[in-house]
């Protein structure tokens, strides 16, 4: 589904990937590790469109989407969650939901029923504002309004930063369920190994904006992987 080939990606003068190339699969996760500041951030901003690569390629369903914006990648079903949740403190969590409408068919501008069946805290809170949700339950307003547009490409960035144990729990269920429904491709970066390691089906490694490691969980020396995410 999504296929990236040996991008290159540049803050200004400042090298941030050199020449990373990965695959995403419907129904499975694939889980970038590494530590702060090695490019795993850089990676989903190159897929999502927020920040144009150098150079190289990102294929999408078979399509070159490499030049396309943001929102029209948005349009084709790429969807994400940022790190630090970015939801808006001042709207409402039904606000906050229904910002993901611009992108959908008139027809198809509602809140799904199994997002509130996946998140019930949600459904117990429409009216509150954002900004008043606990950590926890902001991390689960900024997935479910990523899932508001029927992605079929979701992109996570650190999803268990600063949660609680309880809900880094119910998160982890929520990927896996996601996961097993086989209609859609995650993207996860995350730092905790343990939770990402549980979910993955394929890793990459990074360190120092390229990869030193990638293939199916398994196949691959767990002591090697925790090397290059040990602080």
């Amino acid at each position: 589904m999504l296929r990236v080939e040996d991008i290159r990606l540049h803050y200004g003068a400042a090298i941030a990937l050199r020449g990373v190339s990965l695959e995403a699969h419907p129904g499975a996760v694939t889980c970038l590790l590494g530590r702060n500041g090695v490019g795993k951030t850089s990676v989903l901003r190159a897929v999502t469109g927020m920040h144009a690569v150098s150079s190289g390629r990102i294929l999408w369903e078979g399509e070159d989407i490499t030049a396309l914006p943001a929102c029209e990648r948005a349009r084709r079903g790429i969807a994400t969650v940022p790190q630090g949740r970015d939801i808006f403190p001042l709207l409402t969590v039904r606000e906050n939901l229904e910002t993901g409408f611009g992108l959908l068919p008139r027809g198809q501008r509602k809140v799904p029923d199994t997002i509130f069946e996946t998140f019930p805290v949600l459904a117990q809170m429409l009216n509150r504002r954002g900004g008043d949700l606990s950590g926890g339950q902001q991390q689960q307003l900024a997935i479910a309004r990523a899932l508001v547009i029927r992605p079929r490409l979701l992109v996570l960035d650190e999803p268990t930063e600063g949660i609680q144990p309880s809900i880094i729990k119910d998160i982890g269920a929520v990927i896996a369920l996601l996961r097993q429904r086989g209609d859609m491709a995650i993207l996860l970066v995350e730092q905790y190994f343990d939770f990402a390691y549980a979910l993955a089906q394929s890793v990459v490694v990074l360190d120092r904006g390229q990869v030193v490691a990638s293939g199916a969980v398994g196949t691959l020396d767990v002591d090697t992987i925790r090397a290059h995410v040990a602080i």
